[in-house]
């Protein structure tokens, strides 16, 4: 299989081509034989391009069946498409080899796929990740090494720490999830993937701990969460304390959410909208086990694709 990587946008609009142009220099670097679609920095409002215009990307992506669909950003306008994405023609990409990469308003799309392809696809990095300016830092580099080895078939497994009570947590499920906003938004759609036994991972970005919890409330209150056999919470920053707060944090809320599921809620994954994102395979089977406060979240690869990059040593990428 080719190393093929299309940078398009399904959401939100560029502000700038910059980012995009150096993040398609930086990846052809990693080994990808990169491409930007025709329609990638259209305007309309605040997306990018016209709902025709983005649906019509997504769908010449999938036709085009590249290994590595990179979305640019997220933002806010997959869910505007969700009733009109041909969901045949995108799995039958996944079924080429396609991988959809992405989060926050990718979300949607993730689900989508799940829900009526029973497709995997990667939460992982967004163009713009690859597109930092180096006196910001540049790109993070387990990020750009996550995301490699996943696209080469290479990774197998994350490691990261949670806090203390969790030990001999040991359970098999499927991975869903994404971005909360995103996943509490296809509540009750018919793109929302009704699982059971899963293991749910959420994050979000800018949201009080009251809205979390809200958020959180919502799914246990439709039955999503004892549904589950486990939720792995990534990072939730960037949120302001009130005075009204009176100490209710971010741990407040998760211990009210714990009060009222039978699932385990695990915290610390290393993902979310912060520089540092590991790679996860929405709708993989996972093991997920606990020793001490070392988790260890790990899936088994397609063998076809091992076969076709002619490796089969898996990587764990630990924090």
């Amino acid at each position: 299989m080719s190393n093929s990587l299309t940078l398009y946008t399904p959401a939100g609009v560029l502000d700038k081509a910059q980012p995009i142009k150096r993040a398609a220099k930086r990846l052809a670097k990693l080994g990808f034989e990169v491409s930007i679609d025709g329609s990638a920095f259209d305007k309309h409002q605040r997306f990018g391009g016209d709902d025709d215009t983005r649906l019509a990307a997504i769908h010449r992506v999938a036709a085009a069946a590249p290994s590595v669909a990179l979305a640019t950003r997220g933002g806010y306008g997959l869910t505007r498409l969700l009733d009109r994405i041909d969901w045949k023609l995108l799995a039958k990409s996944v079924e080429l080899g396609t991988r959809w990469v992405g989060q926050s308003d990718l979300t949607a799309l993730q689900l989508g796929l799940l829900t009526h392809a029973k497709a995997q696809s990667w939460a992982g990095p967004l163009g713009v990740d690859f597109g930092r300016p180096d006196k910001d830092g540049g790109v993070d580099d387990v990020t750009q090494d996550c995301f490699t080895e996943a696209m080469n078939g290479q990774l197998e497994a994350v490691g990261f720490r949670t806090e203390k009570g969790l030990d001999g947590l040991c359970l098999r499920g499927q991975l869903w999830g994404g971005n909360l906003c995103m996943v509490n938004s296809m509540l009750g759609t018919a793109h929302f993937p009704r699982i059971k036994g899963g293991v749910l991972f959420l994050e979000d970005i800018n949201e009080h701990p009251y809205r979390v919890e809200r958020s959180l409330l919502q799914l246990a209150q439709a039955g999503v969460l004892d549904a589950q056999k486990a939720i792995v919470l990534g990072d939730f920053g960037g949120w302001r304390a009130s005075p009204l707060d009176r100490g209710y944090d971010l741990k407040s809320a998760i211990s009210a959410v714990r009060a009222i599921t039978k699932t385990p809620i695990l915290t610390g994954l290393p993902f979310g909208h912060v520089d540092t994102k590991v790679c996860l395979p929405v709708g993989a089977k996972v093991d997920l086990v606990v020793q001490g406060r070392n988790v260890l979240l790990g899936w088994q690869n397609d063998p076809l694709l091992k076969h076709e990059h002619g490796n089969a040593d898996g990587h764990t990428h630990q924090h």
